[in-house]
């Protein structure tokens, strides 16, 4: 049996004559599908939509507002909904200013439960086969989205960590650093998914930035981490939809990348932000920043050093 197993090694390492290198697949890979600005603007311009009138904003409740919506008129939902969280007191503890932060914020008055119930089940009807759903949320009412959205009938694909750089400051227990993002979707067998990475992770780690002076909700995700979701999971021209605006980050992304967008606020006060917040971005001026979907070079290169140099002493000896 020994005599055996030495054989078998002896072999396995005869077999293994390449040293695997991570990183190094990815500068052959190519996203599943990508298209130039150009083209990306077409697919903008020729989309069709049930909605009468895309890229709008209704400061009504998103379950009323839901309920009047067309069947299966969405391509893809973005969902930050209120954490169940008191932030009014909470200030100085989360560095923030409260001069900058829009008065009239939401919280939950019902049931977490009941609350979550509520709008997510109204998801599916609204989300076309291939539609996806990324319904963000904080630990402590998680298991109320796992609970309304299992009962809604949505499939669970991922469930994502996004980590950031700061959380409120504890004295007796770990500070929170983390919210989950739980991605759905309707049709296992027909849902849309743009695999733009190599090695795509279920951690994200993305800086959560705090802009001084600028007028926002209590809450704000960054303008990267929505962008990522909208990557992924739709096309240029697809109808974006998120139930609970906020300060347009989803509009705005949305926008910026030749999507068209659609949903709810119920803080009034926020529509000066928003409508500033969307004005100020261009249609298409993110996506054209990055031209196409595949990573450059230089960022893959920085990502994956010895990768690269071993990708460029390759490219360098096929010329020759």
């Amino acid at each position: 049996m020994l005599m055996k197993s030495k054989r078998r090694t002896k072999k396995a390492k005869k077999e293994r004559t390449n040293e695997y290198i991570p990183g190094l697949a990815a500068f052959k890979f190519d996203p599943t599908e990508d298209w130039d600005a150009g083209k990306a603007q077409n697919l903008f311009e020729t989309s069709v939509s049930k909605i009468k009138k895309t890229d709008a904003i209704r400061f009504e409740d998103c379950t009323l507002g839901m309920s009047k919506m067309p069947n299966e008129c969405v391509d893809l939902v973005i969902a930050d909904p209120p954490f169940g969280i008191n932030f009014s007191n909470s200030e100085q503890l989360y560095n923030r200013d409260p001069e900058y932060v829009v008065s009239d914020y939401h919280e939950v008055d019902l049931n977490y439960g009941d609350f979550t119930l509520s709008w997510i089940s109204k998801l599916p009807r609204l989300m076309k086969k291939t539609s996806s759903a990324y319904i963000f949320s904080g630990w402590n009412n998680l298991e109320y989205v796992l609970s309304a959205a299992r009962d809604s009938g949505l499939t669970l694909l991922n469930h994502i960590i996004w980590t950031f750089q700061f959380g409120a400051f504890t004295q007796k227990k770990f500070v929170s650093s983390h919210y989950h993002i739980l991605l759905y979707i309707k049709d296992p067998k027909a849902y849309y998914y743009n695999k733009i990475e190599h090695y795509p992770l279920d951690s994200w780690d993305l800086k959560r930035k705090y802009s001084r002076g600028e007028s926002k909700n209590s809450t704000k995700l960054p303008l990267e981490l929505v962008q990522k979701c909208i990557d992924f999971s739709s096309k240029p021209g697809d109808l974006v939809f998120d139930p609970f605006m906020g300060n347009g980050t989803t509009a705005v992304a949305a926008k910026g990348s030749y999507r068209h967008y659609y949903g709810f606020e119920i803080n009034k006060n926020l529509k000066k932000t928003i409508d500033n917040n969307i004005k100020s971005t261009k249609l298409g001026s993110i996506y054209r920043e990055y031209k196409t979907l595949k990573p450059t070079i230089e960022e893959l290169k920085k990502k994956y050093p010895r990768a690269y140099k071993i990708h460029n002493n390759k490219e360098k000896s096929e010329e020759d």
